[in-house]
């Protein structure tokens, strides 16, 4: 039997089975689930189609292109979603001169997105048309317009669109990273898109700048400077660049940490050395003292309720993540897996902390708050600075896998791990709140 009638029959097949009990779709929404339980629906976009009338030029093709493959990567970005490809080699043998709806659902696409644009002006217009492949019906469609310049920006709000109509949460798709960037001899902080592109520097004062932390609004990022000799803390206003002094305690004043209402500010104050956590207000008056010991305590990170803290202690001789109340009590600790654990942050989930767990290289791992559930996340070359995404489905973090060290994305399960910077220097990732 010869390749081509191997492929039909096949095709003939699965047209039969698809008649006659129909494709099942396979219902994204809701909590995301083990891998070993969760299968991602398989979608598939099609290239640009223009249906203006003017003349367009090689720009505007190849802006044409680059959306429907941006489109394709924020989709594909979601564990909820696998994108699809066109098959040449299937559509030659079926004789195809363009792919169809059945086509697709036969590679196994449950949904199709197609594309259309236009350039008026100095725009482009871009709509989207989503087909389910079961029903071979169009179950949604959405029109953008912008600048031809921010088209990266309009094909990611048509990807949140697209991601709230399948699964009915919001997407990260146009939330923003911050991280420290060596420059030079100094480090300086930047900001990008959350898949890296459209990079821009918000700090220039030549000193070192460390741990970036957005505010729930994401109009300021908090951070720690020595652009005054003493480690203090400032606010970065986003839209301006303009920089104002938060806390110049004795000592050291680091890792801010902002409650998610925005009220607070839970951070580290060191004095000779005992460095302690403390709760300040946003204009840095101390509210509380939360830790009092001897060891060393650091790194606070919030519960999306506002109810309680983690935070890294040696209190038993060796760093180890503890949970609190806000107020300072209940303390208990939570890892036991490890000799240092350190880092952590809060799932906005509620259900999980990620932190950088040392085993002869610096790992990242996570753990249920009962303490139950260790799961190691990502174990090659040295992994630091572990940060969630806002919707808890995605961890940003540093890596030297490479070499340099740069910022890469996984999701919650450390699948697909990517990189998402390319000159090195890179370490400190915080991922801003979703858009609003």
């Amino acid at each position: 039997m010869s390749i081509r009638t191997s492929v039909q029959l096949i095709f003939i097949l699965g047209l039969i089975n698809f008649l006659s009990f129909g494709q099942t779709v396979r219902d994204v929404r809701g909590r995301l689930g083990e891998k070993s339980t969760f299968e991602p629906t398989k979608i598939s976009v099609e290239e640009v189609r223009y249906v203006g009338i003017n003349y367009i030029t090689s720009n505007d093709s190849i802006i044409m292109n680059n959306c429907a493959e941006i489109l394709r990567n924020d989709l594909d970005f979601s564990p909820f979603f696998e994108v699809v490809f066109l098959d040449s080699f299937f559509m030659r043998h079926m004789e195809l001169q363009e792919m169809t709806l059945l086509g697709w659902s036969w590679m196994g696409s449950a949904y199709v997105v197609k594309l259309d644009a236009e350039f008026p002006h100095n725009n482009i217009r871009l709509r989207y048309y989503l087909y389910a492949t079961d029903s071979q019906r169009e179950i949604r469609k959405e029109r953008f317009e912008s600048d031809k310049n921010d088209y990266r920006a309009l094909v990611h709000e048509m990807a949140n669109d697209i991601y709230k109509a399948l699964t009915g949460d919001e997407g990260v798709y146009r939330t923003k990273i911050g991280y420290v960037k060596q420059v030079g001899k100094v480090k300086e902080i930047f900001m990008a898109d959350f898949d890296g592109y459209n990079e821009r520097q918000l700090t220039n004062n030549g000193s070192i700048n460390l741990s970036p932390a957005f505010s729930p609004d994401g109009e300021f990022i908090y951070f720690t400077s020595y652009m005054d000799d003493n480690p203090k803390m400032y606010m970065l206003t986003v839209k301006t660049n303009a920089v104002n002094l938060v806390s110049s305690y004795p000592g050291i004043n680091a890792a801010p940490a902002i409650s998610p209402d925005g009220k607070y500010i839970a951070c580290v104050l060191a004095d000779e050395g005992n460095s302690e956590i403390y709760l300040m207000d946003r204009k840095g008056k101390i509210v509380k003292r939360l830790t009092y010991s001897w060891a060393i305590e650091s790194s606070p990170t919030w519960s999306p309720d506002g109810k309680e803290i983690a935070f890294t202690s040696d209190r038993t001789g060796s760093p180890q993540i503890y949970l609190m109340d806000a107020e300072g009590l209940n303390v208990r600790r939570l890892t036991y897996e490890g000799k240092y654990n350190d880092s952590p942050c809060w799932s906005p989930r509620g259900d999980r902390i990620v932190y950088v767990m040392r085993d002869r290289v610096f790992k990242i791992c996570s753990i249920d708050i009962t303490g139950k559930d260790y799961r190691i996340l990502a174990d090659l070359g040295d992994n630091e600075n572990p940060r969630f995404s806002p919707d808890g489905n995605h961890i940003i973090f540093s890596s030297d896998r490479l070499g340099p060290r740069e910022i890469f994305t996984m999701d919650v399960f450390g699948h697909n791990q990517k990189r998402i910077t390319f000159k090195g220097g890179c370490s400190n990732p915080a991922w801003s709140p979703m858009r609003r």
